[in-house]
């Protein structure tokens, strides 16, 4: 399989010029903005007796690691489950200009893939903001052949909640630069980065990470803890679960389908972490600090 690497100098921050207003007048400065482009995700798959290209999704992203979120994408719809089932992803449209071709991917799976194509496709483009609009029926929300997590020793630190963001806010050159992206990385039982990618999106975040993976043939699951710089939506705490981790941490609130979907498949679900303090809304015996509270009180 070929797929472009992970280590591509694109841009994904402009200058502009702007004029800041405060009490004490007024003055021309340059500022940096977080660059937001469409990018059209096409997969090539056998149809019947007939291979097919067709346009699946065109999502709002921060360009850059376009293979990467291609291949999260399909992993979290659950098209592929494996680096077999992918023959290669790069840009396509080259000849349409170059420009074109940058904000175009095409994705070539293996015969033996079998595409549900009404299942994936959508009524409008997935929004930065919001990475399920436009899906056809709620019933296509959740991916078949989810499974509930086990119960395992995996036990994260309290202290280690705490510090995941600090640790996030390091890496993130982007958005020290314009303060307009967000994050998802993926992180270790013992708090080590495994991989951090940054986007204007939080959904194309958590699929450039998880893919970022998947093409390296690392499985996502090896990772232990999720980390999402904003809010956990019922897609992104879905999208953990596909790639099988347990735990999902973030900066703001969950939803209730959020909520709802780890308490069905026992994830840990832990919002709003900030000036050391977080909230537990499913899943608090992954947590040290708590499992010890717990056992005392009993």
């Amino acid at each position: 399989m070929t797929h472009p690497t992970s280590c591509d100098p694109i841009a994904r921050s402009v200058q502009v010029s702007m004029t800041r207003v405060s009490e004490s007048g007024s003055c021309s400065l340059k500022d940096h903005l977080a660059i937001e482009e469409p990018l059209e995700i096409r997969v090539e798959a056998l149809d019947g007796a007939v291979r097919t290209t067709k346009s699946i999704a065109i999502t709002m992203r921060t360009p850059g690691h376009d293979g990467e979120l291609a291949a999260g994408f399909l992993l979290t719809e659950g098209v592929i489950r494996s680096t077999s089932d992918l023959l290669s992803i790069k840009p396509c449209g080259a000849d349409a200009g170059a420009h074109q071709g940058a904000n175009r991917v095409r994705v070539v799976l293996a015969d033996s893939v079998r595409v549900d194509w009404s299942r994936l496709e959508r009524l409008v483009y997935a929004a930065s903001s919001c990475g399920v609009c436009g899906k056809r029926t709620l019933d296509a929300l959740e991916v078949q052949g989810l499974r509930p997590m086990p119960r395992t020793a995996l036990v994260i630190p309290r202290e280690l909640i705490r510090c995941l963001h600090d640790r996030v806010r390091a890496h993130q050159s982007t958005f020290n630069q314009t303060g307009g992206l967000h994050a998802a990385a993926l992180f270790d039982r013992c708090g080590e980065l495994i991989a951090l990618r940054e986007d204007v999106g939080r959904h194309n975040a958590v699929d450039k990470v998880l893919g970022s993976e998947f093409l390296a043939c690392r499985s996502p699951s090896a990772g232990d803890v999720l980390f999402l710089s904003g809010r956990a939506s019922f897609e992104l705490v879905q999208k953990a679960l596909v790639a099988r981790i347990p735990v999902v941490v973030a900066v703001g609130a969950p939803s209730t389908l959020a909520v709802e979907l780890a308490a069905r498949f026992e994830m840990t679900l832990i919002g709003f972490v900030r000036d050391d303090r977080f909230n537990v809304y499913h899943g608090d015996w992954r947590v040290m600090d708590m499992v010890a509270e717990a056992v005392a009180a009993s």
